[in-house]
């Protein structure tokens, strides 16, 4: 019986480090199939979504992680982290417009690649699209935790929510996000980088489950959605760009942006100071 479960163990293991090879030489394929089996386990299995949230409530208190100051103040970490990553990268590409002769202080591609994820992945495709469109009720809004909504399986459609609903998790979404600093950071950084941001990402997403902000489905779909978006903007910007999504074509552009916004800002200067010489003439 031993030598069975040693037999089973080490194919096991040997099947599992496959599997990882494979994921790794085929992100996308692998973040297709992690949603795709994600979304089937909880559409057949609904009640996980319910029994997640259960945890984390109290018929008389509610979802009773929301009185605790420290989850509290955690909620808001992942939004401070994600604005200062973010005004960090529009001030790299603002200075090297108002500076155009300078060197960048950082490669283009990186804060292109930091915000244009951020927009279209939390912002595009998780906020504008999914969480305003797709109206699914969060779990404090039904009727299992004190709500007077039905509870609504992933990825059907409802009225039940008119906007900023619980499918999927913004916040999980912007959490997740923060991988993008592995991408683009040097090789030896990462795994420092890793160290820090899963577990950031593991609670973040939890507290909004503590919260009965969102579903457990809805973190986990957060995840493989934005990941997907992280996943293509990388292949775009960093392993089939074209001539211009290069770091020198992105210098070389911004380097005209500039010169033009310098000439455009002289030639008004010019134009208002011409007129207010012309208007001060008239009191001689």
């Amino acid at each position: 019986m031993s030598d069975r479960i040693r037999i089973y163990r080490e194919t096991a293991r040997r099947e599992m480090v496959r599997f990882g090879g494979w994921a790794f030489r085929h992100p996308v394929y692998a973040t297709l199939l992690y949603i795709a089996v994600v979304s089937l386990i909880f559409l057949i299995f609904p009640g996980l979504d319910l029994a997640a949230s259960e945890l984390f409530h109290d018929p008389s208190l509610g979802f009773f992680a929301q009185s605790e100051p420290f989850l509290r103040q955690l909620r808001y970490l992942g939004p401070h982290i994600v604005q200062v990553i973010a005004i960090a990268s529009v001030l790299v590409l603002l200075l090297k417009l108002l500076l155009p002769a300078r060197a960048p202080l950082l490669p283009l591609r990186m804060p292109v690649f930091l915000l244009s994820t951020l927009i279209v992945g939390p912002g595009l495709v998780v906020n504008a699209i999914l969480k305003n469109m797709w109206g699914r009720p969060r779990p404090v809004m039904v009727e299992q935790f004190g709500g007077d909504m039905p509870y609504v399986p992933v990825w059907l459609p409802s009225n039940w929510c008119e906007t900023n609903c619980s499918f999927v998790s913004g916040e999980g979404s912007a959490s997740v996000w923060l991988l993008t600093l592995a991408f683009i950071a040097p090789r030896a950084w990462r795994p420092a980088i890793l160290a820090v941001t899963v577990p950031l990402i593991l609670a973040l997403s939890a507290n909004r489950v503590a919260f009965g902000g969102h579903f457990l489905s809805d973190t986990l779909l957060s995840w493989g959605v934005t990941f997907l978006v992280i996943l293509a903007a990388y292949h775009v910007l960093y392993r089939k760009p074209g001539r211009w999504l290069t770091d020198a074509g992105l210098d070389e552009a911004l380097t005209r942006g500039g010169r033009a916004l310098h000439r455009t800002v002289a030639g008004l200067a010019t134009r208002i100071t011409g007129r207010i010489s012309t208007f001060l003439t008239m009191f001689r």
